[in-house]
């Protein structure tokens, strides 16, 4: 099963319901290998499901809060344990000290309102947390900025599917290019910061010397 198109993640979400979709947006949001998991256009496919009776709007969006909440609070207690040593940890399957980098670049550039900013972002939403615990943020600065995010994340993109689902006809046909379009986005604000740093120059010359 591709839990990455969209026949996959509708497989994932009738299969496992609510307790599939926890488990996945609480990984996404504090765990290392979580990076890679597929959260937007999970979360939005849950809300056209939930547009077609087989979930509840209301119980999605409040599981995938709780998720999202637990998720970075766990993350933020991580990077509070371990602290600065997380930086020498070596590469692996699951970690890979470039997004690390990358995250911790935007979380000090944009301070407490990272959290915010990070949920609509693919890996960087991942570290965050924890390199808010890095960086011994205040908990209580932490837990306000950390819910927000997660409560215009998790009712944006659910009721976003439910209103699509609702208003176009057949809409599992045109979920792939739905779903392009969410991730394109997604990945806008990093794109975004790249022309502007410049680091796409160093980019392209990597690509050329290989």
């Amino acid at each position: 099963m591709n839990i990455f198109s969209p026949e996959g993640l509708t497989l994932l979400i009738q299969t496992f319901g609510y307790f599939g979709l926890f488990a996945i947006i609480f990984a996404e949001s504090g765990l290392f290998l979580g990076f890679f998991l597929p959260g937007d256009s999970l979360i939005f496919t849950a809300g056209v499901l939930a547009s077609q009776g087989y979930l509840n709007i209301w119980i999605l969006i409040g599981v995938l809060l709780i998720a999202a909440v637990l998720g970075d609070n766990f993350g933020y207690a991580f990077g509070k344990k371990v602290g600065p040593k997380i930086f020498k940890k070596e590469d692996s399957l699951l970690f890979n000290r470039e997004n690390l980098t990358r995250a911790n670049a935007f979380y000090q550039k944009h301070g407490p309102k990272a959290l915010i900013l990070a949920r609509f972002m693919p890996v960087v939403r991942t570290f965050t947390p924890i390199l808010a615990g890095v960086g011994i943020m205040n908990y209580r600065k932490f837990f306000t900025y950390n819910l927000i995010g997660g409560v215009i994340w998790t009712i944006a993109l659910p009721l976003l599917g439910y209103f699509l689902g609702q208003t176009i006809p057949n809409i599992d046909k045109y979920l792939l290019p739905i779903i392009l379009l969410i991730i394109l986005t997604s990945f806008l604000p990093s794109l975004f910061h790249l022309i502007r740093s410049g680091e796409y120059k160093k980019i392209i010359t990597w690509l050329f010397k290989k």
